[in-house]
């Protein structure tokens, strides 16, 4: 029994991670990890029906959110992307960056961070790959560069998966937050380099890729400055937003000349305001009003049909209603089982023996540890999920190893979160966003992973630098 409680948790990722890499689609991987998990639960992690019945009473509601997110998400990208408001944005913002790599780091580093630090669940890649898909890429760079923005995750909806890590480790939710900002220079730089040398023409490479590292600079400066002085929640959102000025600042006089936004273009950016202003607005309210069972009314879900419903005056087209339809079908099925893969690992312990095992390597467990949190990410799709699973074993394990908490659990966070771009469900809504996306999954998922994994190995080596020191 022991030997099957020790090998088996690694069964339902490595089956997933293999079924990709042999270029099944994500919806058949994810049925095989979901029946992996349960092979390995019957074998050697059963619980009580009790343990069931909680963790679906505390993970339903939040699956149902996820997927209704989904929806609206694309609801609101299609209706914009048929009436030609995406193209419109697009085109002022080139417009006003002067070139296509400020274009794109003010999407990679500003727009899309804005929009999943208020809204989450990848709604920020529902803003961001439209716009960026009018720049003139091919879908693939589209949908890979568009997934990059989702680097600043562990202040997504305002940070609850950043909550969770706090108060699972023991330690200062807005402590970690400034440590997470700190740590995060590394994706920030690596996302901002990576996005630059896509979008740049072959000779230009090497001073692109400068400016996006500056880019990540910035982004990290301004999102640890404001976690320092106005807490961790609002941090990535205000912090994007510096970002944001920053770009359209730096290339003012570029666009002195250029026509002014049109009234379509005005009527997206109010219906982003709508979005992103009700989800702050509503959120305050509940929050005030003391009622937890009011969520619904501040949840991204219902901001994005109202944006959408603005946007069309409430008559979307029926062909649009039918493309979001389809995308729908192929999205929402692979993000649930994801989420319940998450939730079987978790609820039956199966995560935490799998840290425990990495574990039995002692101080080298320093360099597996973000590995380890990368794996939560990439199986739940959301910083939230991943540190459900994994935050309070990593404390128990930084603790026992005798590692300093706050800086452990920083390089945790960041590192669950990072994987969220490359989870199977953000790539599939990645490339149901292109017209001509689809054909690409397999290139998309295999790239971003790559980025991904190549973040977390450096995280892991100055983990082992500095936590050993």
């Amino acid at each position: 029994m022991y030997l099957l409680q020790s090998t088996l948790p690694a069964l339902p990722i490595a089956a997933v991670v293999m079924a990709l890499l042999a270029g099944l689609r994500s919806l058949q991987a994810a049925c095989i990890g979901v029946l992996a998990a349960a092979l390995a639960v019957a074998l050697a992690f059963p619980q009580p029906a009790a343990v069931w019945l909680q963790a679906a009473a505390v993970w339903t509601p939040v699956l149902l959110e996820v997927v209704l997110i989904v929806g609206g998400g694309l609801l609101l990208s299609e209706v914009l992307r048929q009436s030609g408001a995406q193209q419109s944005l697009a085109k002022w913002l080139l417009a006003h960056t002067g070139s296509g790599v400020g274009a794109i780091l003010l999407v990679v580093h500003g727009i899309t961070p804005f929009a999943e630090s208020v809204t989450g669940f990848g709604v920020g890649v529902t803003i961001g790959i439209p716009l960026l898909a009018h720049f003139g890429l091919p879908a693939r760079k589209v949908a890979l560069i568009g997934l990059l923005g989702l680097c600043a995750v562990p202040w997504g909806s305002m940070g609850p998966g950043t909550l969770i890590a706090a108060t699972m480790a023991g330690v200062p939710f807005h402590d970690l937050g400034l440590a997470s900002a700190l740590v995060s220079v590394l994706p920030f730089a690596i996302t901002g380099m990576v996005a630059a040398w896509l979008a740049a023409e072959p000779g230009r490479r090497g001073q692109a890729m400068l400016q996006g590292l500056l880019s990540g600079l910035l982004l990290t400066a301004a999102v640890a400055l404001v976690n320092a002085l106005a807490g961790t929640a609002p941090a990535g959102a205000l912090g994007a937003l510096v970002v944001v000025a920053f770009h359209l600042l730096r290339t003012r006089r570029q666009a002195a000349g250029s026509a002014p936004l049109d009234a379509l273009g005005r009527r997206a950016l109010a219906a982003y305001a709508l979005l992103l202003g009700g989800v702050l607005a509503a959120g305050w309210l509940v929050r005030a009003a003391g009622q937890p069972g009011w969520h619904g009314l501040a949840s991204p879900a219902l901001w994005l049909l109202v944006a959408a419903g603005f946007f069309t005056r409430g008559r979307p087209a029926r062909e649009s209603l039918r493309r979001v339809g389809r995308a729908w079908a192929q999205v929402a099925p692979v993000t649930a089982l994801f989420i319940a893969l998450g939730v079987l690992m978790a609820a039956s312990g199966m995560a935490a023996q799998l840290a425990r095992t990495l574990a039995q390597g002692g101080p080298w467990y320093l360099l597996a540890a973000p590995f380890v949190g990368a794996l939560g990410g990439f199986v739940t799709g959301s910083n939230t999920g991943a540190n459900a699973m994994f935050a309070a074993t990593q404390a128990e394990i930084a603790q026992a190893l005798g590692a300093p908490l706050l800086p452990f659990m920083a390089v945790h966070n960041v590192s669950a979160a990072l994987l969220l771009m490359a989870s199977p469900g953000k790539v599939e809504m990645a490339v149901q966003l292109l017209p001509d996306g689809a054909p690409q999954r397999r290139w998309v998922q295999r790239a971003v992973l790559l980025v991904d994994l190549a973040v977390v190995a450096l995280l892991g080596l100055f983990s082992l630098a500095w936590l050993r020191a």
